[in-house]
């Protein structure tokens, strides 16, 4: 499984960005998609993810700005951001995972800024 990932860029504070992710290979349709940016530990932390069924789940800083998706059949994975703050400026990763197996994507960086 590959990952490309794109869509990031500068943005002002209040403004929005879409990211996508798009995955090569099979089991898309199993597979959870995840979004994740880097902690000041250097860690990477949950963003945003969403399961094949379409449940979804939300870091509490980004919920109700923030809102995942996907779509099987371009077997791509989005993050829209909204209401964009300084605070959310950071590289975004895309994580597939099923089971035990999961893949990284490079990272797009987000920058909010004025």
């Amino acid at each position: 499984v590959k990952l490309v990932e794109s869509g990031g860029g500068l943005v002002q504070p209040g403004g929005s960005l879409r990211l996508s992710c798009a995955a090569s290979g099979s089991l898309f349709s199993l597979a959870v998609m995840s979004w994740y940016r880097q902690t000041l530990g250097n860690l990477r932390e949950l963003v945003a993810s969403i399961n094949g069924d379409g449940r979804t789940n939300y870091a509490p800083s980004v919920k109700g700005r923030f809102t995942v998706s996907r779509d099987g059949a371009k077997k791509t994975a989005y993050l829209q951001m909204n209401s964009l703050e300084p605070e959310d400026t950071n590289i975004y990763y895309c994580n597939w995972r099923w089971g035990t197996t999961e893949y990284w994507g490079q990272g797009t960086q987000v920058t909010v800024s004025s």
